[in-house]
């Protein structure tokens, strides 16, 4: 059945092809990620995970296929359209204002999506809608403590966690996590971890991760992508348990981006 037909596919493509030159890097991709989905990309280094995720995301234009995002064909359409119609991606590497505080930068963020644009500078307070929302991610994602601080002197983890709140911000309908644990110490990766598992049941998300702790612990379904196309896919217990997806990783260290 087709996202068109189906209300309950969220973000759906059908056949995606991506050539560089002579090199295929997604080769015939179809994926569906449902209703407040907890959807896991996977694969080892150079799987086209990434190329995936910036086709679905409009970074490249596909060489051949289509995407629909809530019943709607957006193929063509440009990126910060894409984010208008509610698809929100986070980077594997921070995309921040280092010069902002965690609270400027959600302030700026809530009063784009609300509709207020150059007036974000104003005090904080002159909109309660604005305050209100702020106040709540701070909470949510454990900014409060920083909420004042620049940017840039932010642990790497509180920083994962900003960017993570002002995907939130743009209050997606799909929420694309291009693994959101890369290059966080140890000591801060629990806390991201927990905020994670507590991402809003009404948002569908993918995610994009090497850390298998954190995929097999977040995920209820997940594709395996090798070499550019979907190996398998399958819930946890079924992709654990798979020869093929075994084969796969054996000897393999997932560091590196893929």
């Amino acid at each position: 059945m087709s996202a068109r037909q189906d209300p309950d596919i969220v973000l759906s493509c059908q056949g995606l092809v991506k050539k560089f030159g002579g090199i295929t890097a997604t080769s015939d991709v179809s994926l569906q990620l449902r209703r407040g989905a907890r959807h896991a990309l996977i694969g080892p280094n150079g799987a086209g995970k990434t190329t995936l995720i910036n086709l679905l995301t409009g970074v490249l234009e596909p060489t051949a296929g289509s995407i629909q995002l809530l019943g709607q064909d957006i193929t063509q359409l440009p990126p910060h359209l894409r984010a208008r119609r509610g698809m929100v991606r986070t980077f594997q590497i921070n995309q921040l204002f280092d010069s902002l505080t965690p609270l400027q930068t959600l302030a700026l963020t809530v009063s784009q999506h609300q509709g207020l644009g150059g007036r974000w500078w104003q005090p904080l307070g002159a909109s309660t809608a604005v305050t209100q929302r702020c106040e709540a991610l701070l909470a949510q994602f454990h900014l409060e403590e920083v909420m004042n601080q620049p940017t840039r002197v932010l642990a790497y983890g509180k920083r994962r966690l900003l960017e993570i709140a002002i995907a939130l911000a743009c209050e997606p309908s799909v929420l694309l996590l291009d693994e959101p644990v890369a290059g966080v110490p140890a000591g801060e990766r629990e806390e991201l971890l927990q905020t994670v598992a507590r991402l809003p049941a009404d948002v569908s998300v993918l995610l994009i991760e090497h850390d298998m702790d954190l995929v097999f612990s977040f995920a209820r379904r997940m594709t395996v992508l090798v070499n550019g196309a979907v190996l398998t896919e399958g819930d946890p217990e079924q992709i654990a348990n798979d020869s093929q997806v075994r084969a796969v990783y054996l000897g393999t260290t997932e560091t590196a981006h893929g």
